[in-house]
């Protein structure tokens, strides 16, 4: 296989070159053409955020795509004189409205060995006027991001486009040095437990799960990644099944009937290790029903779940 930093030149180029136009199913064509030893699927994407964009003048046409060198060229450290050079020229700021789609691909038979590639899919759309009379901020900060000033509707500048975000071999980014904030440890525990139950004798981990992966520096400077696993369920996701009303038959219904919405084994338990502590009252529950007459749970799933009443996690 040709090393990552080859694909990371290979992708980049190939989502400056693909038309948003073709859809996910033609991006993901185009990415098991260029890489077909990994069988890369569209697992998610989440959209609704925004970056900064560039500036337009009245007619759209593109003055700059990024509003902060811009700025900062063209204050040179005035913004007072920033604003009044361009105050009645009718230019707009914009904005970058974008999704990220996830694609996963296995990589060996453990729930951590997979590849996790995020694409953004970005349009360019109308923000706000540049300037306003009247409008004085304080820094070029204020004048980037203003808090309190009018927005307009977010009209769409050109084709949406393509870009390339990032490539994470999971299983290294597991096997990095801890965080040091305990969130390694968790995650680690969770592939465990997804190994160790029923969950594994479906699909791959990948393709229930990804990683929302949040950079950070630690105490020394280095750079860390904070992962969180999120649900690639699509909608809305139900609620888990009620400990305080449901127990025996019913309880078993309800845990059962939620795995089979979510499509694996167990899904109750991971999706209980994501929420708010106060659905950890479930697993209780739960046990407490094996601990009587009623046994709906593999005894793998009860050996995870009694190791989790010994030592609880959440991630």
């Amino acid at each position: 296989m040709e090393p990552v930093i080859t694909h990371i030149e290979q992708l980049t180029a190939l989502c400056n070159a693909v038309d948003a136009v073709e859809g996910i199913d033609g991006l993901t064509a185009k990415l098991k053409g260029l890489m077909p030893e990994y069988p890369f699927e569209c697992v998610l994407s989440r959209g609704n955020w925004h970056r900064l964009g560039g500036v337009v003048d009245g007619d759209y046409r593109q003055v700059s795509d990024n509003i902060s060198l811009w700025a900062e060229q063209e204050s040179q450290g005035d913004v007072e004189n920033l604003v009044a050079k361009y105050l009645g020229l009718g230019y707009f700021a914009t904005r970058l409205a974008g999704n990220t789609h996830y694609f996963t691909a296995p990589t060996g038979n453990g729930p951590q060995e997979f590849l996790q590639l995020e694409i953004e899919e970005l349009q360019q759309v109308v923000d706000r006027p540049l300037v306003e009379r009247d409008w004085f901020p304080d820094s070029i900060e204020e004048f980037l991001d203003p808090l309190d000033y009018p927005r307009l509707e977010p009209e769409p500048i050109g084709r949406s486009y393509y870009r390339f975000r990032r490539m994470t071999p999971i299983d290294k980014l597991v096997t990095e040095k801890p965080s040091g904030n305990g969130t390694h440890q968790k995650l680690q525990r969770f592939f465990d437990d997804w190994k160790a139950s029923s969950a594994c004798e479906g699909e791959p981990f990948c393709r229930h799960w990804v990683l929302a992966l949040r950079e950070f520096a630690d105490r020394d400077g280095e750079t860390r990644i904070n992962a969180k696993p999120i649900s690639v369920f699509l909608g809305q996701l139900p609620d888990l099944p009620s400990a305080d009303r449901l127990s025996g038959a019913e309880l078993a219904n309800a845990v059962h009937g939620y795995d089979r919405v979510l499509g694996y084994p167990f899904a109750w338990y991971f999706m209980m290790l994501g929420s708010m502590a106060s659905n950890y009252a479930l697993a209780d529950a739960v046990l407490q029903d094996q601990m009587g007459a009623y046994d709906y749970l593999p005894k793998r799933d009860l050996k995870v779940l009694r190791e989790w009443e010994a030592m609880p996690y959440g991630v």
